[in-house]
């Protein structure tokens, strides 16, 4: 059912009570335009019980995305929930029995609505701390994230970890959601302290685009409907307002990028590379280089299931046929000869560890990056003290939920783009080679030095050495005294005899 918030239609007497439609102000004429036909992905996020999953139900209820049959059961299922004999809006989100039981948010729940303008897909993930990895889940997909912050309690740890995540998931949008302001008495100084701390962290977060919000998701004032009513000295837009006219994130404007996942040759006529474009567009007659091998070839056709195309951009699932024979595998990845990605053994990475143990300085991991699958030793370097939003040394495990940076080193050539500029060929698992769990979820940010031998980086030293030597000296006491000034970095028989000559 298509929800008619942006029209006087959507603001009648069916709607809650707690909203006075005659204090409702015109949306503006800029809300008005024409309809986007991209669907906003966001996350809601933020500390335990500061209302995520009711300001989701708040906009499900008020932008009429609730059935019939919903509707009864939530009346049926609520209860007495509050002094004001409202429904329980967050049953429309916490769908496991375990989140009714205990009144919190365990599991991701995605839920769909629509204005006369857009088109939103939502996530309210977990405030809990044990569920961080749930939250990274949510935040890996949004172009948007409603950080929500109760008034009474202000900034919390947990809202600055889930801060951290989404800018880190590279959202760089935030609408700061002061929910329960009807507890403070709506306060504007309350709105004001808070308002700034918060751009203080996102500027350090690297984030510039904040909208500050109070609100009541309970009451529902400011959430689609304004609450001019209760807080005539806020002049700023609607949660559904700003929603309305944010922007979303694309991979099509960079440089072509086909993760090979499949070749397909059904006949000795045809050999096609197929797998879904993760960045920027390609047409027949484009030159293409083949990573990691390097090799050049030219489009000759572009393919879908049922027709010939004469282009693909990001997102089309399509088979590539090339004009000559080249040697492609899965796990290659075709892109622009002219706009190419990283390939390199050694990256640096931000990620958030996701299992108990966390992540263990030194130790190989399984990488898989979309459609390849490689060894990885990761070395932690620094770890996020959520306090003080700042980067600490650190050299020893990652624990669960911990934020780090970490050095990547790969035993052969790996693909990546920064996560800033494409989140396709950016982003990253780990996964344990001893128990298959994913450990860790990750974004590449540079390219390190593909220097060989010995070279300095910032004041440690680099030795890149072959793999039984390289454990030999790890092993020494000398290396374990100096470890904060040196790094090893394990390399192929293949590769050393690059760097070196040959062992003897």
């Amino acid at each position: 059912m298509t929800a008619p918030s942006t029209t006087a239609a959507a603001r009648d007497s069916s709607h809650d009570v707690s909203n006075d439609v005659s204090n409702v102000v015109p949306i503006t004429d800029a809300v008005k335009a024409v309809r986007d036909t991209r669907p906003l992905r966001l996350i809601t996020c933020g500390s335990v019980d500061d209302g995520k999953s009711t300001l989701i139900g708040r906009l499900l209820w008020d932008t009429k995305a609730v059935k019939e049959d919903q509707a009864a059961a939530l009346s049926r299922d609520s209860g007495k929930q509050n002094d004001l004999g409202l429904p329980d809006f967050a049953l429309l989100l916490d769908g496991l029995q375990a989140e009714r039981e205990q009144g919190i948010t365990i599991d991701v729940a995605y839920r769909y609505f629509s204005t006369d303008r857009r088109s939103f897909i939502v996530a309210d993930t977990p405030g809990h701390e044990q569920y961080t990895r749930n939250m990274a889940t949510g935040a890996s997909t949004a172009d948007l994230a409603v950080l929500l912050v109760d008034a009474r309690s202000g900034l919390l740890e947990q809202t600055r970890r889930h801060a951290t995540i989404a800018s880190l998931m590279g959202i760089k949008q935030f609408v700061l959601a002061v929910n329960k302001f009807d507890l403070v008495a709506y306060d504007k100084a309350v709105f004001e302290k808070i308002s700034h701390d918060f751009k203080e962290l996102a500027l350090s977060l690297g984030v510039r685009q904040v909208t500050a919000i109070p609100m009541s998701a309970l009451k529902g004032e400011n959430v689609v409907y304004d609450g001019r009513a209760t807080m005539p000295w806020y002049e700023g837009p609607t949660l559904v307002e700003t929603l309305e006219l944010a922007t979303t994130r694309t991979a099509a404007a960079g440089g072509f990028r086909l993760p090979v996942q499949r070749v397909s040759r059904p006949g000795e006529s045809f050999r096609g590379y197929q797998g879904t474009v993760a960045g920027g567009s390609i047409k027949p007659g484009d030159s293409v280089a083949i990573l990691p091998s390097g090799m050049v070839a030219n489009v000759k056709q572009i393919v879908t299931f049922d027709l010939v195309r004469n282009a693909a951009v990001a997102g089309d699932a399509i088979t590539l046929v090339l004009d000559r024979q080249v040697d492609v595998s899965r796990g290659d990845m075709i892109v622009s000869l002219d706009a190419q990605p990283m390939t390199g053994v050694s990256f640096d990475a931000q990620l958030v560890a996701l299992q108990p143990g966390g992540i263990e300085p030194g130790k190989r991991y399984w990488l898989k990056a979309g459609s390849r699958r490689q060894r990885v030793t990761v070395q932690p370097v620094s770890q996020l003290d959520l306090s003080t939003a700042k980067w600490k040394p650190h050299a020893d495990a990652l624990p669960m939920n911990a934020i780090g940076k970490v050095r990547l080193s790969f035993d052969e050539a790996a693909i990546f783009d920064a996560y800033d500029q494409n989140r396709n060929t950016g982003a990253f698992i780990l996964i344990d080679p001893d128990t298959l769990n994913t450990v860790a979820g990750g974004m590449v940010s540079a390219k390190r030095s593909d220097l060989g031998g010995i070279h300095r980086d910032q004041q440690r030293v680099l030795l890149s050495l072959p793999t039984d030597l390289a454990d030999d000296l790890m092993a020494t006491e000398l290396f374990a005294a100096r470890r904060d000034e040196a790094e090893v970095r394990r390399v192929t028989s293949a590769r050393a005899a690059e760097l070196f000559g040959d062992i003897e």
